[in-house]
């Protein structure tokens, strides 16, 4: 500075002297019209720190790197530790650590490997030398969920760089998105770069997710085994071609309200994916005959599971599925508008389904007496059979069927309001050789018959009775049952005003095999002689007893406690007991409950804290809700004696 003022900095400085030995250099400050020097009137002052600061150094950063640079320094690294140690400093690392595929990652161990192996060759005078790589990709075992807000591209990209170098990503879920920063393309691509062991990608409700997402999944993830796609309006047609391409392993596809994929990329997955097993579509418009059919037919001898719901297709694809589903076990059905009785006729007849096992059928108009019959012929390994709303069926056609079928092990019936006692029992009737399980569900032309029923042979191989529901249900139809089903263990009658002591008593002295789980939720007429039976007759097997809402009082609790030794689960909701039924069960020594409810039962108060807590020492399970005689601090001190147990309040 001295030089460029031409002073040495001390106190020689001449106010009036030019400060510039060439006097041309004076015009900065000189007036155009004088050749005069003017001192300025005022000094400025400018703070040291300031000046310093311009002149000062900045260090060294590698921030100053650009992303070229550091992308080649992360790829280096030794192993997956670095790699996401490295990750955690800032979102731009994140990103650049997580576009490093693996290949190029492997090209530069290789190198280090041929390094080595130089250097070991010459140290032992030509002789190989072998370079273990410690960090190479698991087998996938690790599973990571995303939900709502947390769904961002940032934690695809963490997810992608923390599980590479510990064990590897298997499984991964998405549900839903954040709208502000949701799940995208980037996201995707930090998982096919980083997780080459995926094997499950399940995205849900992803507005923001399209085509050039799943060309990545297809591009790195090439052991995928199954995807699930549900409610994704932006993927189409292309990325199932990309999938069946690049994923050959594909065994399980599952589309939900994908309104742009249609015939063309269900092809492409049945042509190039010969190992798929299960196929589930639903709601998804495009969705026709052609796809179903190109399907079906492509994967005739590797389709298993099929379900179909609420799509534009019509009889041909169910002819289709009675001509090519050879190997096809479960099929459901479900919200058929287009499909008629013939359809299910020609696919009965079609004799393809010679492997069924198990059949679901709701909401289809096309279910009639007739299809249901070709059905059973059709099908003579069927083993479970689930009808729900077949507002057409009635009892000749369930006949028919179960005439038809003779390997039938479960029948199950919900809303088939025409189906009445005689269809019932006729099905017991005809599948008593191997029928295992019934269930009726708010079917409401289930009633009591006046006339009775005729003489029929025992079903001996019922083991499991279930009516939800029924209103004409009765005690007729409980000591029929009684009589002609000695062998039955579980036994649920939930929502049955009509049965009472009369028509169960019989029924629970029939069971000579032993109840183990019994279900009497809603039988507002049943009392503690039920309670009494059961104790007495079954309380050696009996291990689940649910009596919510049923007229029972502190007597039933003492049978309870002398006899049920098995007892882990009981319920005894909005029962008339008192503090006095919990402390019989505390003072037994037979019983070891796991579970026990109690909701809203008013009159056990703050009393059956000791009981309750000697209980505890077996309960994982205690439900105290709308006990309104509890209060909440008893709760509290019961919540800090009882920590292992899960207590509802």
């Amino acid at each position: 500075m001295s030089k460029l003022f031409a002073f040495s900095g001390s106190d020689d400085f001449c106010p009036g002297g030019s400060i510039y030995p060439n006097p041309k250099e004076s015009s900065l400050f000189l007036c155009p019209q004088l050749d005069v020097y003017f001192p300025p009137c005022k000094r400025y002052r400018v703070s040291a720190p300031f000046v310093l600061e311009r002149f000062e150094q900045k260090k060294p950063s590698i921030e100053v790197l650009p992303d070229e640079c550091l992308f080649e320094i992360f790829r280096r690294l030794h192993g997956g530790q670095e790699r996401s140690a490295c990750a955690c400093v800032s979102k731009r690392w994140l990103t650049l650590v997580s576009n490093i595929h693996r290949d190029e990652i492997s090209d530069n161990k290789t190198t280090q490997a041929s390094d080595l192996g130089d250097e070991s060759a010459d140290e032992n005078g030509g002789g190989c030398s072998e370079v273990v790589d410690h960090d190479v990709e698991g087998d996938g075992y690790l599973s990571r969920s995303l939900e709502g807000k947390k769904a961002t591209d940032v934690r695809l990209a963490s997810i992608a760089v923390g599980t590479a170098s510990r064990g590897g990503l298997g499984k991964l879920f998405i549900r839903g998105s954040n709208s502000k920063k949701g799940v995208t393309t980037i996201g995707l691509r930090a998982i096919s770069r980083g997780c080459p062991s995926l094997r499950v990608l399940s995205l849900w409700n992803l507005s923001s997710v399209g085509d050039e997402g799943l060309y990545e999944i297809a591009n790195g993830c090439h052991q995928l085994e199954k995807l699930d796609l549900c409610h994704c309006p932006a993927i189409t047609d292309k990325s199932l071609l990309a999938i069946a391409k690049g994923c050959p392993n594909l065994t399980d596809l599952t589309i939900e309200g994908c309104a742009n994929i249609g015939n063309e990329g269900l092809q492409a997955v049945a042509r190039c994916c010969p190992n798929l097993k299960s196929v589930s579509i639903r709601d998804c418009p495009l969705v026709g005959d052609q796809g179903v059919a190109g399907l079906l037919s492509s994967a005739s001898y590797s389709l298993t599971k099929v379900k179909l719901q609420a799509l534009n297709i019509t009889n041909v694809s169910l002819a289709v599925i009675g001509h090519y589903g050879k190997v096809v076990t479960d099929l459901s059905l479900t919200s058929l508008p287009n499909v008629s009785e013939k359809g299910f006729w020609i696919m009965g007849n079609g004799h393809g389904l010679q492997m069924l096992k198990s059949f679901t059928v709701t909401s289809c108009r096309g279910v009639t007496d007739l299809g249901l019959e070709a059905v059973g012929k059709g099908c003579p390994n069927l083993k479970q059979l689930c009808l729900r709303k077949c507002a057409f069926l009635s009892d000749k056609g369930l006949l028919s069927f179960s005439k038809a079928t003779g390997s039938l092990e479960s029948l199950q019936l919900e809303e088939c309001h025409r189906i009445t006692q005689f269809g019932f029992f006729g099905s017991l009737f005809n599948c008593g050789a191997k029928l295992k399980a019934i269930s009726l569900v708010n079917c409401l032309g289930i009633k009591d018959l006046n006339s009775g029923l005729p003489p029929l042979s025992p079903c001996e191989s019922l083991r499991s009775l279930s009516v939800h529901n029924c209103p004409g249900f009765g005690d007729a139809s409980l000591v029929a049952l009684g009589r002609l089903c000695p062998q039955l263990q579980h036994v649920e009658l939930c929502g049955l005003h009509g049965i009472t002591d009369a028509g169960f008593l019989p029924l629970v002295e029939s069971c000579e095999a032993g109840l183990l789980k019994v279900n009497l939720s809603g039988c507002v007429k049943l009392s503690d002689k039920v309670v009494r039976m059961i104790s007495d007759l079954h309380g050696w097997t009996i291990e689940q007893l649910n009596l919510d809402g049923c007229k029972i009082t502190d007597a039933s609790l003492d049978a309870i406690a002398e006899s049920c030794q098995l007892l882990s689960d009981l319920d005894i909701s909005k029962c008339a007991i008192t503090d006095s039924g919990i402390a019989a069960l505390a003072r037994s020594n037979l019983i070891s409950l796991q579970v026990l409810s109690v909701s809203g039962c008013s009159m056990v108060s703050d009393k059956s804290l000791p009981s309750l807590g000697k209980l505890g020492q077996t309960l994982s399970g205690l439900n105290l809700q709308k006990c309104k005689a509890i209060s909440s601090r008893s709760v509290e001190l019961l919540t800090e004696q009882l920590w292992r147990c899960d207590i509802l309040f």
